[in-house]
């Protein structure tokens, strides 16, 4: 009698337990694949919890063609994935695990309790209900002769095989927390073509004077604008408003990160860049400079600022860090230095302090599907791939959006 043999279903490794790997696991469980989840760290989801801490910012609400701009030069690579799990797919996604969601005053979506622990666990329990298996303290380590997945692990070294691979092992940024570039070379000398990582979302270093740094590092500087013009005259410099921190070593924060691209990529080309900042963004400069003009009597500049244009603590700190003694008590050219006061900075901070990092696979080593060219079965996603965004929720979404269309592309793929 001949017995029957039992059609197994396939077998797909996911490496990384981030927002990506897990959202591909998502969509091949939900398939009927069994999904092995592999991860360095002893738990999944650390960067994703830690990048909650403050308030989970899921995504944003504006317009998706303005959402779409978000994403600069690689916006052409980025919307096919987000045109199939974009803004508001993310948001039903949530409410599907049973959170809550709403629109901040800045347009920012975030859960109602603001924390990303709930909702991890609600995946997680998800994911496990599905069949997902999760192997933590796995750290790949690439192929061996045959192909298989190698592994280091608290038993030893351990080898798997797999019918596909979704590979979603993040960035260079945060290494404690499991996105530490080591896959880099894994990749690299199977022929697949990584653009090199540097630092986004990150702050800048400034050559502050010891006393301006032992007395200001650590304050923000609130309602103040950034001017960034393009070097070539022909148009208006492009202006943001927001607020930063001066650090010990220069400047960091949300303004700053919202510029980080662009001002890397000129010092890198120039070997520093100049931005003007705007520490009163609400007042029009005919209104400074009368302000500033009006006798002081015997008071010093700095309680004349401060009575005359409210200004004073970091601000006034800046006009003295940057504006010599001698023009200081010039009223004209003090007054456009309060609207517009070069600061120049001298290079990004190390990668592994950037909230995120760009560089990465080359979208044209991948194709359509996410899958690798040179390693057929091998797929990409989330942030080891070639993009960047600000903060905002904008990176969070395309990881999501990335890892789902892997997933995908792992179906398609098997036969």
């Amino acid at each position: 009698m001949q017995t029957a043999v039992k059609n197994l279903a396939p077998n797909v490794a996911v490496i990384g337990g981030g927002p990506a790997g897990l959202m591909a696991a998502e969509v091949l469980a939900a398939a009927g694949v069994q999904v092995d989840v592999y991860d360095a760290m002893p738990s999944v989801g650390r960067k994703f919890l830690l990048a909650g801490k403050g308030g989970m910012n899921l995504t944003h609400s504006e317009p998706y063609e303005a959402f779409l701009s978000r994403y600069g030069a690689r916006r052409e690579e980025i919307a096919p994935l987000l045109d199939q799990f974009g803004p508001d797919a993310l948001r039903a996604w949530v409410q599907a695990l049973g959170i809550d969601t709403f629109v901040g005053s800045s347009g920012r979506i975030f859960p109602t309790d603001m924390k990303a622990a709930p909702l991890l666990r609600a995946w997680l329990h998800r994911l496990r209900q599905a069949g997902v298996r999760f192997h933590m303290r796995h750290r790949w380590l690439g192929w061996d002769e045959a192909d298989a997945m190698r592994f280091e692990t608290p038993q030893g070294a351990r080898t798997k095989s797999a019918d596909a691979v979704v590979l979603a092992l993040g960035g260079g940024s945060w290494a404690r927390l499991g996105s530490d570039a080591k896959w880099v070379p894994l990749l690299t000398q199977r022929t697949v073509p990584v653009a090199p990582l540097q630092p986004s979302n990150c702050g800048f270093d400034v050559s502050w004077s010891e006393y301006f740094r032992g007395r200001f590092a650590g304050q923000h500087l609130k309602s103040v604008a950034i001017l960034l013009d393009d070097g070539s005259g022909d148009q208006p410099p492009t202006r943001k408003q927001g607020e930063f921190v001066i650090t010990a070593n220069g400047v960091e924060g949300s303004l700053i990160y919202a510029l980080s691209a662009g001002l890397r990529d000129r010092i890198v080309a120039d070997g520093s860049t100049v931005i003007k900042l705007d520490l009163l963004p609400d007042w029009p400069l005919q209104r400074v400079i009368d302000e500033v003009a009006r006798p002081r009597g015997a008071r010093s500049w700095s309680s004349h600022l401060q009575s005359r244009l409210g200004l004073k603590g970091v601000k006034t700190g800046l006009l003295r860090e940057l504006v010599s003694a001698a023009d200081f008590i010039e009223p004209l050219f003090l007054a456009h230095a309060i609207k517009a006061l070069p600061l120049t900075l001298l290079a990004p901070r190390p990668i592994d302090e950037a909230i995120s990092s760009a560089g990465g696979v080359a979208f044209d080593g991948l194709d359509q599907q996410l899958m690798l060219k040179a390693l057929p079965g091998v797929f990409c996603a989330g942030e080891m791939l070639d993009w960047e965004a600000p903060t905002g929720g904008y990176l969070l979404t395309a990881c999501l959006a990335c890892g789902r269309a892997a997933g995908h592309g792992v179906l398609n793929w098997l036969p």
